[in-house]
């Protein structure tokens, strides 16, 4: 592996085990162990787990980005975008159940430990919301855009904790179905009234 190979595979490694275990139960033998690297070689590359958690942060922005992008290149439909990011529970759904939704159980750990980072990991949340407050714009909803966005990203984080905390795959499915039938109401009820307006 080359040097910076082997960075992208201790920002990986760590990632998943701080999704899995939790930042602070996280060491750093753990990370070296997990990529199977000697101690010395992992401190060549990160001198502390908060720059390891500075890097996962960065890579999960950058993922994410990828993420919306490949959505809007998929669909030039906002509402199928919507439901693009609502079908992430679904498609995430075993490792939900076994360790809830990765930018919310990560957020709230650091809020906890008033960590100096929780505020970078916040912006995960910014930027999903951000995305979505821009596809409601799009469906002409532009007054009502960033309540919606945020009604969405709340109900699919309580969908993740409560599937987490249940193992529940068919609660999953029952509200993603929910939010979707919403999301459709929603969409009708603005051309109603624009019809009307009209």
């Amino acid at each position: 592996m080359n040097a910076m190979t082997t960075r992208d595979h201790i920002v990986a490694a760590a990632d998943l085990l701080f999704y899995r275990q939790g930042y602070e139960h996280t060491s750093f033998a753990d990370i070296a162990g997990a990529v199977q690297i000697s101690r010395g070689n992992f401190y060549y590359h990160f001198k502390t787990k908060d720059e390891i958690l500075q890097a996962v942060i960065g890579a999960r922005m950058a993922d994410t980005r990828q993420m919306l992008a490949a959505w809007e290149a998929e669909s030039e439909n906002p509402e199928d975008r919507i439901r693009s990011f609502i079908h992430i529970l679904i498609a995430n759904r075993a490792d939900i159940k076994s360790f809830g939704c990765p930018v919310g159980t990560l957020t709230t750990e650091l809020a906890k430990l008033n960590h100096a980072s929780r505020t970078g990991a916040t912006e995960l949340f910014s930027l999903f919301r951000t995305w979505l407050r821009a596809q409601f714009c799009a469906l002409g909803l532009e007054e009502e855009a960033d309540r919606l966005a945020m009604h969405i990203l709340a109900r699919s984080q309580g969908v993740a904790t409560l599937a987490s905390a249940f193992d529940d795959e068919t609660f999953i499915r029952h509200e993603v179905d929910q939010m979707c039938d919403w999301l459709a109401t929603i969409i009708d009820s603005a051309g109603s009234g624009r019809q009307e307006r009209n």
